[in-house]
């Protein structure tokens, strides 16, 4: 049957034995990760070894995971894709590939030790690879994973899209400037936004090496003495959302001094006190008329029978900066970049897929997650050098999924690449990018 030709209407179909691949931009990724050290540097970062001998290499179980979600993989099942790719397998100098079960084994191997030392590393290595980047912009957020099964740390606790649903409720950080994750906790789905903030603040901290934080930017559920103190005592600029509790309503109804930057949208400043706090901080306010399309901020529920005040939906964050007021405010929208990268790696890198029963082992797989989302980011930003900052999915349709096949002559082992005669300067220029050591245009520095 494999030498039988098969026929269609107007054409016909026929087998053959040579090896070919769907993913032959892969070598872009493969020739940046080798410029880069990353399997000299991932031998030292203790993974944990397999019980028997005849285990895989972790340092290739991580390789695969990661080239697996570079093709789109979101589920661990979905790693049989690359197992299957003979190419691809040649291309990365596996033995053999293995199977999705050896992937989650390894990570079952994890624990919360191994998974703070191994990620410590990880990140330390990356970000050091990034010269460039003296200076960073932090992004803390939280977001809510729902689980459908029996995982351990899954709990109900907030969840907006899926009422009473078992849940993780990870924190992230990002780094602004480059459009990368600085670091990841999982934690169970009834913790508390601010919850071991401080620790992980830490974590975070060293993760960035000799990066200097510039600024930190968080949501109200950060709007924490404690957390306040503690950046003010690492001498970190802030910008935090404020919670509108009782008090504070109370303080923004008496506000004067109101400075209309456009119709509909008016900012003041204050001094003010809370409940709590060792002294007084800075406090940035601003209003939008409820007429504005799509106007953020929360109506003042405490005057809700004043029509005045009910007009405008109000929002206020507690700063370190000196900048002026209008500043601030646009230097806090910069935050909401960090949804959007939240988003992506849901829809591209299993943010809300990777998941074992076992809680250190799913930490384990979301870290690595991570890496192959910063990896990716530093591939269109370095490589690519794009102004569009496109998602893994479209990179697919633009770089990624080009033809390949080994050349016939295996002593050469020499992958060719179906690329359009007009468009192959355009990839030797993506490979020189690839050899060379990250560069970031337009990265700014402190």
């Amino acid at each position: 049957m494999a030498g039988s030709v098969l026929q269609g209407e107007g054409f016909s179909v026929s087998f053959s034995h040579r090896e070919v691949t769907a993913w032959g931009g892969l070598a872009l990724f493969k020739q940046m990760l080798d410029s880069m050290g990353f399997r000299e540097a991932a031998a030292r970062w203790g993974l944990p070894e397999p019980k028997s001998n005849r285990g895989y290499a972790p340092l290739q179980l991580i390789e695969q995971f990661i080239v697996s979600i570079w093709c789109g993989a979101c589920r661990f099942a979905h790693a049989e894709t690359v197992r299957m790719d003979s190419t691809l397998v040649r291309l990365f100098g596996w033995a053999r590939a293995a199977g999705h079960k050896a992937i989650m084994r390894l990570f079952g191997r994890f624990d919360m030790l191994t998974n703070e030392r191994v990620q410590a590393e990880a990140y330390r290595w990356f970000f050091g690879k990034i010269s460039a980047l003296k200076q960073v912009t932090l992004d803390v957020d939280s977001t809510v994973i729902t689980r459908n099964g029996e995982q351990e740390g899954a709990a109900r606790g907030y969840n907006p899209n899926r009422h009473g649903r078992a849940s993780h409720h990870p924190l992230l950080a990002f780094v602004a400037e480059a459009r990368m994750v600085a670091n990841f906790w999982l934690r169970p789905g009834n913790a508390h936004s601010a919850n071991n903030i401080l620790p992980f603040l830490e974590s975070t901290l060293h993760h960035l090496g000799d990066k200097a934080v510039g600024l930190l930017r968080a949501d109200s559920g950060f709007f924490d003495e404690a957390i306040l103190s503690a950046l003010e005592g690492k001498r970190i600029p802030y910008i935090i959302a404020a919670r509108l509790t009782q008090p504070l309503q109370r303080t923004i109804y008496q506000a004067t001094g109101w400075w209309a930057l456009e119709t509909g949208l008016e900012l003041t400043e204050l001094r003010y006190h809370a409940a709590g706090w060792q002294s007084e901080r800075r406090l940035i306010v601003v209003r939008q008329s409820v007429k504005r399309k799509t106007a953020p901020g929360k109506t003042l529920s405490l005057f809700a029978d004043d029509p005045d005040i009910q007009g405008w939906r109000y929002g206020a964050f507690v700063t370190t900066l000196d900048l002026p007021m209008v500043e601030v405010w646009r230097t806090y929208r910069g935050r909401a970049d960090c949804e959007n990268r939240i988003k992506e790696l849901k829809a591209d890198f299993g943010l809300d897929a990777f998941n074992m029963r076992d809680f250190w082992a799913t930490e384990a797989a979301l870290g690595f997650a991570m890496l192959a989302y910063n990896l990716m980011s530093l591939f269109r930003q370095a490589v690519l050098r794009s102004r569009i900052q496109h998602t893994l999915s479209t990179l697919h349709g633009l770089v990624l999924a080009i033809g390949g096949a080994w050349h016939q002559d295996t002593s050469q082992h020499r992958l060719m690449l179906s690329v359009p005669r007009k468009k192959r300067a355009w990839f030797a220029g993506l490979w020189a990018n690839a050899s060379a050591p990250p560069f970031i245009p337009g990265l700014q520095n402190g």
